[in-house]
């Protein structure tokens, strides 16, 4: 997961109840009376730091998950960018149940059921989940609301938003610009894959309802940090045996994106269609990628794309 921001408003929250276990070891310069319970509620959102991830396996909802809030034994989670800031006064949604017994956390996730963790406290504001069964450790930085930058992780993970919604509309282009081969192109699709991200296109006439889409096109995307500007990306679209595109990528919304490609100097917005709710739930194989996709190309390696396990559609 990469990093991701977002200005929005905020409610308090604090503790949970639930059915997942976990082993909590205060450090020595911590009070021997400062429960869990408390140190869960210490802070009102935990960032989950994906990039300080150690281990090799994952722990579903960690993974999918941006902050955690633990609120009067509910487990919330800002698990989408979209709406990230305001979903739940921006402490996103439900996901679970949680309660504390001396130094064990239970929880229960509503998909992944109940697992162990050991809590394992790194100062004030640091907590490390571990999870025995796939040796891996998760890292959490605590926060208040008042505190905690959405903008900052919003455009850190800019990537993932592009994959929240199951296409983009061209809804505008501008009428100055030279004539190039992506005037014809009027829907993006962005596939969440496990080693290289994914996208395909589509020349569809503008109004193809999105499980009507023919997509005609595939290949691989990139988007970069542009230095000086935080809030400016770049998007690279790669079209398999074909030819690079290349565009400045700007967020107007949570559903609308503009695009501004210098070669042509023309500028398109896109508004996505069909958000994707993400719940970790089972993966998706190849072949029911296929038939979502409607790929045109068999041979194109799709199986990539099968480590995707947490989609559930709601079509806009």
């Amino acid at each position: 997961m990469k990093t991701i921001k977002l200005l929005l408003t905020f409610i308090l929250v604090g503790g949970l109840f639930g059915a997942c276990t976990a082993d909590v070891y205060i450090d020595d310069h911590t009070e021997e009376d400062f429960s869990l319970e408390n140190l869960l509620y210490s802070h009102e959102l935990w960032y989950v730091d994906i990039n300080e991830t150690e281990g090799n396996g994952e722990v579903p909802f960690l993974q999918v998950a941006f902050t955690l809030t633990f609120d009067n034994g509910t487990l919330l989670a800002n698990n989408n960018l979209v709406g990230f800031g305001s979903t739940g006064d921006g402490f996103g949604i439900s996901i679970g149940y949680y309660d504390t017994y001396n130094s064990t956390l239970q929880i229960d996730h509503d998909l992944d059921g109940v697992m162990n963790l050991e809590v394992i406290q790194h100062g004030y504001d640091k907590i490390e989940l571990y999870h025995k069964n796939s040796n891996t450790s998760y890292f959490l930085n605590g926060y208040m609301k008042n505190e905690f930058d959405y903008n900052a992780v919003f455009y850190d993970n800019i990537e993932y938003f592009l994959q929240e919604y199951e296409a983009w509309e061209k809804t505008y282009t501008s009428n100055y610009g030279a004539l190039n081969d992506f005037d014809d192109e009027n829907f993006l699709s962005f596939i969440p894959a496990s080693d290289t991200s994914l996208f395909l296109s589509s020349i569809d006439k503008q109004g193809t309802a999105v499980n009507s889409i023919y997509w005609d096109y595939e290949g691989f995307y990139e988007v970069y940090d542009v230095s000086g500007d935080r809030y400016l990306k770049t998007l690279t679209l790669d079209y398999d045996f074909l030819y690079n595109d290349y565009f400045e990528l700007t967020v107007i919304d949570d559903r609308t994106i503009e695009l501004f490609h210098p070669k042509s100097g023309t500028v398109y917005e896109f508004k996505g269609r069909g958000f994707v709710q993400y719940l970790k739930g089972e993966d998706l194989k190849a072949d029911s990628l296929r038939k979502r996709f409607k790929i045109s190309n068999p041979e194109m390696n799709i199986e990539r794309m099968s480590s995707v396990k947490d989609i559930t559609i709601e079509v806009n």
